[in-house]
């Protein structure tokens, strides 16, 4: 495949924060890593105005445009111009919100920006990441007691990361460093296997990854911390941990964060509860 030397400009247009069409426009980028893209955002658009002249621009420099705006007005205003303009526009907040009207025969409120309020929601999901960044590392083995999910794992295979990201889906998250001279604690014996994720990698990755670590600090790149006989001796030691706890084991090797988090959710059978939970929802008993 010939290398494309056209550059692709997308629009994204929205009534609030543009999130969710920025996304996708990166789902959609991630796809096509040799074209050169460029993205321009356009958000908290909710008059026509202001709609018509991020439009016009978009005409401008030939973009596709991707959109989530509520307003039906501008809605519609929007699949006029990019129809008469010849532009690829892709509407996509108002199709599944129809649909919903349809099923539940209840007209949606039309508010720009709902998912972002300051709701019940969003301050379990304050209090979630203020979890995770508590008991990261193994800070305070008790909260493992109280976590939706533990995550063990050697130095490395992103403990903090996924804790963080998985704070952010309302679920608290503690975690625990593994070295083979250190003693396990306790509390970790006491939790559920279920709720138990250890984290692996590939030996050659590791210590790829550690190596690049050292460089990031002008260190010496050969130490004993990317030793690979020293990291087989740690993912040895790790494995046994986990086959004597018996819980879920995932190779973050190949994984982006998202992919393993995805992964932990569905081997936890565990919801994400990072959009909407109403006031009188049991959250899954996540929060008790």
């Amino acid at each position: 495949m010939s290398e494309s030397t056209k550059k692709i400009i997308i629009f994204v247009i929205s009534d609030s924060a543009g999130e969710t069409a920025s996304k996708l426009a990166q789902a959609t980028m991630a796809q096509y890593p040799t074209v050169d893209f460029e993205v321009y955002r356009r958000t908290f658009i909710q008059d026509k105005d202001a709609l018509m002249q991020a439009l016009t621009d978009a005409k401008k420099l030939d973009a596709m445009v991707i959109y989530t705006i509520i307003n039906a007005e501008l809605v519609a205003l929007t699949e006029d111009f990019c129809e008469q303009a010849q532009i690829y526009s892709f509407n996509v907040l108002t199709p599944p919100v129809q649909e919903v009207s349809k099923r539940a025969n209840i007209e949606p409120t039309g508010e720009p920006g709902a998912l972002h309020h300051l709701n019940k929601n969003y301050f379990r999901r304050i209090k979630a990441m203020e979890f995770a960044v508590k008991y990261d590392d193994g800070k305070d083995p008790r909260g493992f007691l109280k976590a939706d999910i533990v995550l063990l794992g050697v130095s490395r295979t992103s403990k903090t990361p996924l804790s963080l990201f998985l704070a952010n889906k309302n679920l608290k998250v503690a975690n625990l460093p593994l070295v083979p001279q250190a003693q396990i604690p306790e509390q970790l014996w006491q939790v559920d296997p279920k709720k138990i994720v250890g984290l692996t990698n590939d030996p050659a990755v590791l210590n790829g990854i550690r190596k690049e670590r050292m460089r990031a600090y002008g260190l010496d790149p050969d130490t004993a911390y990317s030793d690979i006989d020293k990291i087989r001796e740690e993912l040895d030691f790790a494995n046994k941990l986990y086959e004597k706890l018996g819980c879920v084991v995932i190779n973050v090797a190949t994984l982006s964060i998202e992919e393993t988090a995805s992964m932990i959710l569905n081997e936890l059978n565990l919801e994400d509860h990072s959009y909407f939970i109403t006031d009188n929802d049991q959250a899954g008993n996540f929060y008790r």
